[in-house]
C-alpha cells in the first residue's frame, strides 16, 4: 500500500496537481497508513478495509484533528482508494460509503474598508524597500481578491497595466482574468522602482524576498499578520482575510453575486453565497433605513 501511495502521488505530480495538494495528500494518507499498520509495519491491501479506515479516522478525531482536517484526509483517502482499485492493488474500494464529519459553519470576519484604507495609506509614508513590498503585496491581494498561492505565483507578465487586468492561475490550474485597481498598480510601480528593477522579464516573480527568490506562502502570511494585526481586534488575520474583505466590500456596495463568483474564481455559486451571510449586518442596516415600518 505504501508503494501504491508513492505511485499515486507521482501521478498527481505528473498531472500537474498543486504542490500544496500533493503535500497535503502525502501527509494525510501517511497518517492513515501509520494508524492502520504502524510506522514500521507494511500495510497489506487486506488491511485497507472499511473497518480499519473508520478506526483510523476515529483515531484522528480523538487525537485532536479538526473536522475540516478529517474531511480533507477522507477526500484524499477516497482518491487513493479509487487509484488502488483501478490498478488492481485493491479488490474493492473500502472508502465507498464513508461519511464526512459534520463541519462547523465558520463565517469569515472581513476587515473594515475604512480601517484597511487608513492602514495602507499609513504604510505609503514609509520609504524602505520592505514597507514598499508589504504595502504592494497587501494592495494587490485586496484589489484582486487573490488566494495566497495565487499571490506568490504572480509574475510580472501576468499584469497588463494599460488595461488594468491581471491573469490569475487559480485552483485546479484554472485561469481567470481579473481587474486590478490603480492604487495597487501605483504600489507595484513604486516597489519596482525602490528595488531597482528596471529591466524585468515576464516570468519574473512580482514579490521577491531579500535573496531575490519568490516569496513563500508562509512569509506572506507573516507579513499580513504583522501589518494588519492592529485592525483585527484580536481576531486571526491572514491573506484569506483580505480575500474575504474584497468579496464582502463588493457585495456591500451592490456588486452582483455572479460577478463576485467570477472575480474570486469560484467554480460554484454556492461557494460565493457565504458572503450573503457575511453581509447580513449591512442588509439589516439598509432595511432599517429604507423600510417605512422598520
Amino acid at each position: 500500500m505504501r508503494d501504491a501511495l508513492e505511485r499515486f502521488l507521482s501521478g498527481l505530480e505528473t498531472a500537474r496537481a498543486s504542490p500544496h495538494t500533493v503535500a497535503a495528500y502525502r501527509r494525510d494518507l501517511t497518517a492513515i497508513l501509520d494508524r492502520i499498520g504502524g510506522r514500521e509495519r507494511p500495510v497489506a491491501p487486506g488491511q485497507w478495509n472499511r473497518e480499519n479506515l473508520e478506526g483510523a479516522f476515529r483515531a484522528l478525531t480523538v487525537s485532536g484533528h479538526s473536522a475540516r482536517s478529517v474531511a480533507r484526509a477522507l477526500a484524499a483517502c477516497r482518491s487513493f482508494s479509487r487509484h488502488a482499485l483501478q490498478y488492481g492493488v485493491l479488490p474493492v474500494n473500502p472508502a465507498v460509503g464513508l461519511r464526512n464529519p459534520r463541519l462547523p459553519r465558520r463565517l469569515p470576519t472581513p476587515l473594515s474598508a475604512d480601517a484597511l484604507s487608513r492602514a495602507l495609506d499609513a504604510m505609503a509614508a514609509a520609504e524602505d524597500a520592505s514597507a514598499c513590498r508589504d504595502r504592494a503585496l497587501i494592495e494587490v491581494a485586496y484589489s484582486v481578491g487573490l488566494r495566497v498561492s495565487e499571490l506568490v505565483g504572480l509574475n510580472l507578465g501576468d499584469i497588463d497595466r494599460r488595461a488594468g487586468l491581471v491573469r490569475v492561475l487559480g485552483k485546479g490550474r484554472r485561469e481567470r482574468i481579473a481587474p486590478i485597481g490603480r492604487l495597487a498598480l501605483a504600489s507595484l510601480d513604486r516597489l519596482l522602482a525602490v528595488e531597482g528593477r528596471v529591466k524585468t522579464g515576464p516570468a519574473e516573480a512580482v514579490f521577491r524576498g531579500p535573496s531575490g527568490g519568490r516569496l513563500s506562502t508562509r512569509t506572506v502570511q507573516r507579513v499580513v499578520r504583522r501589518r494588519l494585526l492592529a485592525l483585527a481586534a484580536g481576531l486571526k488575520v491572514s491573506p484569506h482575510t483580505l480575500r474575504h474583505s474584497f468579496a464582502t466590500h463588493l457585495l456591500n456596495r451592490g456588486a452582483d453575486l455572479r460577478a463576485i463568483q467570477e472575480l474570486l474564481g469560484h467554480r460554484s455559486l454556492r461557494t460565493t453565497q457565504i458572503y450573503t451571510h457575511v453581509s447580513r449586518t449591512h442588509l439589516r442596516k439598509a432595511y432599517q433605513q429604507a423600510h417605512p415600518r422598520a
